[in-house]
């Protein structure tokens, strides 16, 4: 009978950080964990994990395809020439996202906060693209990093909300007059309504992290577990070749679903980044 691996452990180390980087037994490379940092009570570890990895690699990839974007269109436009190949692909999104995302849902300070929302869609991407890869990992089926990502836009919503708003027109977004009531029972709304607007605020970077957690970490499930389904079949002569490519058919159909879910994740995440900007830019 032959012998496949543990396809629980496959699935489960393949999702989950480590000190390596492959999926045992077909390759694996390990590095061994630094000394511990003590400092009082607290211990800390530097070592890099496979999703710091690819977190560097995905934002050196970025930081490349920027570079390599702009010395090409400093060239063709030197030369009176339309952009072509790379240099028109990458303009043609970065457009799109600054004009139809940024801008389009953030209004008059768009392009102020364009560079912010370009930088977490090419940096989601890569991240999610890298996952796709034989051997590869996706960092953002870690909840630290989307969580990370998350505190990120959160940060940068309310503080622009404040420097937008001022102190006393940001407290209105928590504690808002309420239309068509004055009095004693407006003011008893309005400090009613605080603990509610306060949640609010918390329940979108919440919802910003496990969205992309939970997707990027679903495709990855059902495509390892698919997989699976050829090695504990493989002992059954001529049906496990039958087994073996109706699996295969099926897992290239979700390979390509989770190429589009890639895209449609980094879109997502860098489309309400822009609409919770953008809400905070209004008292009302």
């Amino acid at each position: 009978m032959m012998q496949g691996p543990d396809i629980g452990e496959v699935v489960l180390h393949h999702t989950a950080d480590a000190y390596a980087i492959g999926i045992e037994p077909f390759f694996e490379w390990h590095w061994e964990r630094w000394p511990d940092i003590h400092i009082g009570s607290l211990v800390i570890n530097l070592t890099p994990t496979k999703h710091v990895f690819f977190l560097v690699l995905a934002a050196a990839l970025v930081f490349f395809t920027m570079r390599l974007t702009g010395r090409a269109l400093a060239k063709q436009k030197a030369g009176s020439r339309a952009p072509r190949g790379l240099a028109n692909l990458m303009e043609a999104f970065v457009l799109f996202v600054r004009n139809d995302v940024a801008i389009a849902n953030i209004g008059a300070n768009g392009a102020r906060f364009a560079p912010l929302v370009i930088a977490l869609f090419f940096f989601i991407l890569y991240a999610n693209l890298l996952g796709l890869l034989p051997h590869g990992s996706t960092a953002t089926g870690n909840l630290a990093v989307t969580g990370a990502l998350a505190l990120l836009v959160f940060g940068v919503v309310e503080i622009s909300g404040i420097m937008t708003l001022g102190f006393k027109g940001y407290l209105r977004t928590i504690f808002p007059k309420i239309p068509g009531m004055t009095g004693v029972g407006a003011t008893m709304m309005t400090l009613a309504m605080g603990p509610i607007e306060i949640l609010g605020k918390l329940v979108k970077p919440f919802a910003l992290a496990v969205r992309l957690f939970g997707n990027m970490t679903a495709g990855h499930f059902v495509v390892l577990s698919l997989f699976g389904i050829i090695f504990l079949f493989g002992n059954l002569g001529i049906w496990s070749w039958a087994i073996g490519i109706t699996t295969m058919l099926l897992v290239v159909g979700i390979m390509l679903l989770e190429l589009f879910v890639a895209f449609l994740q980094a879109y997502v995440f860098a489309l309400l980044t822009a609409v919770f900007i953008g809400l905070m830019q209004h008292e009302h």
